[in-house]
């Protein structure tokens, strides 16, 4: 076993808490750091299904991409979904921890597992959140490049492929081919002018509305709506598997995986 707190510490070295946005709510978020710890369940979210993995296979941790509480909460109801989750996590004392904005910021965090997974290479920064002294540069999303150009269709088949979901939407905003890339995982329709304006041949995100997509072909740039957990997801296994090895000498310490989540949207 070992202490909550060494399994924040892993994880502060994964995704440093500093590169989170000012808005975002990572860290510890239930439990105490003194909890002794033998299993580390990896989530994308504090669901119902999870907490129920977590107490079914004896997770005295749970580890979330996104952050069970996000903003203030003024009363728990345990007749109402979060206040039951928080009364069965306080019930069987497992502590949960979130890193948010921090491991999608992170190198080797949810944007670059999602470059990957989608064929991108020669990666650089997309929306610039920090720079030290020294000129490093700590970016939302990531801008690359495919091996060679593709249409829009055969390259929204790639990321269907490479991604856990089903389907996805896409811009066509002409006979532009695909080269040059850029992404964020999760919600970033907000960013769809940036990626023009950067060049980007297409743009790959969740979350997209009707007047993004209209923005996105006015600018003549193709965009894939891949959804928020389609572009999240893949995270999970890596976190985990980078979890096991900052965690390989500090105990005995098991690292399980959420396996059972899916896309809450789905097609007729």
């Amino acid at each position: 076993m070992v202490k909550c707190q060494v399994v924040m510490d892993a994880l502060e070295r994964i995704a440093p808490r500093h590169l989170a946005e000012d808005w975002d709510n990572p860290g510890l978020l239930v439990g105490s750091p003194a909890r002794e710890v033998s299993r580390v369940l990896v989530a994308l979210d504090v669901s119902d299904l999870v907490v129920r993995q977590a107490i079914r296979e004896g997770a005295e941790m749970i580890v979330a991409h996104h952050p069970l509480l996000f903003k203030p909460i003024k009363k728990i109801r345990t007749d109402e979904p979060l206040g039951h989750r928080l009364q069965l996590l306080l019930q069987h004392d497992i502590a949960v921890a979130a890193a948010h904005t921090n491991l999608d910021i992170a190198r080797g965090g949810v944007n670059d597992v999602l470059a990957e997974a989608i064929g991108l290479g020669k990666l650089s920064s997309f929306v610039i959140t920090s720079q030290d002294d020294d000129g490093r540069v700590e970016s939302l999303g990531r801008i690359g490049s495919l091996p060679q150009p593709m249409t829009i269709r055969d390259f929204a088949e790639q990321v269907k492929k490479a991604l856990p979901t089903k389907y996805v939407r896409f811009v066509d905003a002409g006979d532009r081919p695909v080269r040059k890339v850029a992404l964020c995982s999760g919600a970033g329709a907000e960013f769809i002018a940036k990626a023009a304006a950067m060049g980007a041949d297409a743009y790959v995100t969740g979350d997209v509305r009707y007047h993004d997509a209209q923005h996105a072909a006015e600018l003549g740039m193709h965009v894939i709506d891949a959804g928020h957990f389609g572009t999240e997801f893949p995270v999970v296994q890596v976190l985990a598997e980078r979890l096991r090895e900052e965690l390989s000498t500090k105990g005995h310490v098991e690292v399980v995986t959420d396996h059972k989540s899916q896309d809450f949207f789905t097609i007729a």
